[in-house]
């Protein structure tokens, strides 16, 4: 009644490999498909841990660290906290400096081609250096200069006492003398014998140096100095010399009683031989200034009366650290170049007005002191040249190498007494005393990246503390 009928399809061997191949892909994209479906489920569902559990560690990560710095905080808080009731700076906190101990060389580039600033001696030749001594010339026109004390009976009114003194309107007192208008326009007319103000006028003026460390200073022929009075910066101990410039160099930091306690806070303690590194720390007592910049002026320019037997003097402001051999340093800078002293130029201004514009600016003096600094050396008539002897007429004086000779020292001395007279702003009164000293040729002028090359630059630590009346 039915029948059966069939149809057969014949399959060659390629078509029935392609089929297989087609069922394997197949089972694949459904496998695929069913991972991924598993993996949105599981991401539904369980997303929040997702992002609790790396948000906590997280969180405990950054817990941890912000309570080592608060340990680290509460630490220095409590050092500066105890170093501010002692020389009354704020208790702020500080970055150690990142260019301590620094000894790669400072490069220029000079006619396509790069230099070193400093051009130091190789060191085989930096051990074999002496301390040079030459004869002054003949010509020299200044061959002796006599210091004015209270023998002489120039300073009025010299039964009063130092701390009298501070207090009145006055910046002249027992320790400077009373330098007249007079007095000052003779000490730059330059003769073979010279007197002078100089400091040191009176034995009751101040700044008192034990009969020990007297001794040392006594023996020095080289010397590179440093101080920090009122607390102020740290002291950054010298690197860059010679063994022969660690027997034949004295480095001498002058510190009073506040910066001697702040110091010990920060667990740098003067040893029993008076040194601390190579630095023989000077205890001065009975500052003669209210104001610490002047109380910095007398070993910054006075070396030469500190030091009666040194032949040459390195001074170093205490906001840097000091990185060159010092005999070869004379070398490059006074020796080679027949120089007397040498004194690096402003980096930023050429000329004293402009630079007394900037005083003011920036709060480093005060306005109606600047103006009368100006308005005398107007008179005086000084000029708005912003070269003297085709070199800048502005100088930057953290770093001061010279040879102590009359005419150096007589130099210094009138220097000093104008920041005594003026601001304490040095840098304002330096181009006056060379353009008035015009018999002064004798000086090195020094590029920006020489003194870079010479020292490295930590900033200022804290502020120094005033003296109390």
């Amino acid at each position: 009644m039915f029948q059966n009928k069939s149809v057969s399809i014949s399959l060659s061997d390629e078509e029935s490999d392609e089929l297989g191949r087609m069922r394997v892909r197949a089972r694949r994209k459904r496998k695929k498909l069913g991972n991924r479906r598993l993996l949105r489920r599981l991401f539904v569902r369980y997303w929040m841990l997702l992002v609790i559990v790396p948000a906590a560690g997280l969180f405990i990560f950054e817990a941890t660290r912000i309570g080592r710095n608060l340990n680290g905080l509460n630490t220095n808080s409590r050092i500066e906290a105890r170093t501010s009731r002692i020389d009354g700076s704020s208790p702020t906190l500080r970055k150690a400096p990142t260019n301590l101990n620094r000894l790669d060389p400072t490069t220029h580039v000079v006619a396509g081609i790069r230099e070193r600033c400093l051009k130091l001696l190789p060191p085989e030749k930096l051990e074999q250096l002496d301390i040079t001594v030459e004869q002054e010339s003949s010509r020299s026109p200044v061959g002796e200069v006599l210091y004015m004390s209270e023998s002489d009976r120039s300073f009025v009114g010299a039964n009063v006492t130092l701390s009298q003194l501070r207090t009145e309107d006055t910046r002249f007192n027992l320790f400077t003398g009373n330098q007249t208008f007079e007095q000052r326009d003779r000490s730059f007319e330059v003769k073979e014998t010279m007197t002078v103000h100089c400091g040191f006028f009176s034995v009751n003026g101040g700044f008192k140096i034990s009969d020990q460390d007297k001794s040392y200073m006594q023996g020095c022929q080289v010397v590179v100095s440093t101080c920090a009075f009122g607390g102020g910066d740290d002291l950054y101990q010298p690197i860059g010399m010679s063994d022969t410039s660690l027997k034949k160099v004295c480095y001498v930091a002058f510190w009073d009683e506040i910066t001697v306690k702040a110091q010990e806070l920060v667990e740098r303690r003067i040893g029993e031989n008076g040194f601390i590194g190579n630095w023989r720390v000077v205890v001065v007592r009975d500052l003669p200034f209210a104001d610490q910049r002047l109380n910095g002026k007398i070993p910054k320019m006075l070396s030469h009366r500190l030091f009666p037997q040194a032949k040459y003097s390195i001074w170093v402001d205490s906001k840097s650290q000091f990185r060159r051999d010092p005999l070869g340093v004379l070398d490059a800078l006074l020796w080679r170049t027949k120089s007397l002293l040498a004194i690096s130029e402003h980096g930023a201004r050429s000329s004293v007005y402009d630079e007394a514009k900037a005083v003011v600016k920036k709060n480093k003096a005060k306005p109606e002191e600047v103006e009368v600094q100006l308005n005398q050396y107007r008179k005086d008539g000084l000029p708005e040249d912003k070269r003297f002897n085709g070199k800048k007429a502005l100088c930057e004086a953290s770093v001061i190498i010279r040879k102590h000779t009359p005419l150096t020292n007589l130099l210094m001395c009138v220097w000093f007494n104008e920041v005594v007279r003026f601001t304490s702003r040095d840098q304002l009164s330096f181009p006056y005393v060379l353009w008035r000293l015009k018999a002064f040729q004798n000086i090195n002028t020094f590029p920006v990246c020489t003194r870079k090359d010479l020292v490295n630059s930590m900033g200022h630590v804290r502020k120094a503390k005033p003296l109390q009346s």
